[in-house]
């Protein structure tokens, strides 16, 4: 099949510009006084805001102006079909937890794939004004306002590697003991990031995010930034991660190799 040759730069300004929309429309309501939503009846805890609602309507909007040709999978509003290949997916606040309790480690993700994969992506922090940017065709990430690529750093070894994960609650049965694996041999472990973590690996301040469950528009955005900043995303078991589920995100391919080696014992 012959590769599509994509207008990156036209792209990657839309994806600033939802961006920013989506920021307009959530900043209100952080550390302020809104209605919040329990997505489940089972006794458990999966927070909805009106912030979340009011971001992704802003997005699709955009989309639906400026390419109305683009299919959409956003968490709140669901699937449209594309009738281009271009699909973009959208999680207008990953960290409502974190949002809810007015901490600013949240951050809207933004993701563009082409006929199944990950193209552009883009994680907005409009609190802390924290702006991260990678793509694929090309390869490389950058931070709001600089075209200087981030990168992420080399790591000896597993042991000498600051590793991150939302929260070992994630984590059940076999994949709580793989994550024992993890924890037991790393560096230093930090917990309850969400999507801030991934862009610390990009960034090379950490070496890696290991995590189970993930849904397509928990990671569409970060696939990009990490890639480009040089590291790497996978499943556990080193396949394609770009529809979630167990996901391990690395600095460097030493890191990857032991991790996936613990993961799967």
């Amino acid at each position: 099949m012959r590769r599509m040759p994509h207008d990156t730069p036209r792209l990657l300004a839309f994806a600033d510009t939802l961006a920013d929309a989506a920021g307009k429309a959530i900043l209100p309501y952080f550390r302020a006084q809104h209605s919040i939503t329990n997505k489940l009846d089972d006794g458990r805890f999966d927070p909805v805001t009106e912030a979340d609602q009011a971001a992704e309507r802003a997005m699709l909007a955009l989309i639906e102006r400026e390419f109305p040709d683009h299919g959409v999978l956003g968490e709140e509003y669901g699937e449209r079909a594309s009738k281009s290949g271009y699909q973009w997916i959208l999680d207008p606040i990953d960290g409502t937890r974190a949002f809810i309790s007015g901490l600013p480690t949240w951050g809207v993700l933004i993701g563009l794939y082409y006929e199944n994969r990950p193209l552009i992506g883009v994680m907005d922090q409009p609190f802390t004004q924290e702006r991260y940017r990678g793509w694929m065709d090309g390869a490389n990430a950058t931070t709001r306002n600089s075209t200087h690529p981030i990168k992420t750093r080399a790591c000896a070894s597993l042991a000498e590697a600051t590793i991150s994960t939302t929260s070992p609650d994630l984590f059940v049965n076999e994949e709580a003991k793989a994550w024992a694996n993890i924890r037991a041999q790393a560096k230093l472990v930090r917990y309850g990031y969400d999507c801030y973590a991934y862009c610390m690996v990009a960034a090379g301040h950490i070496d890696g995010v290991v995590e189970s469950g993930l849904k397509p528009f928990d990671i569409a955005a970060l696939i990009p930034i990490i890639t480009g900043a040089g590291g790497g995303v996978c499943r556990w078991d080193g396949g394609d991660a770009s529809q979630g589920g167990r996901v391990l995100a690395f600095g460097c391919e030493r890191v990857r190799d032991a991790a996936l080696t613990l993961l799967h014992t």
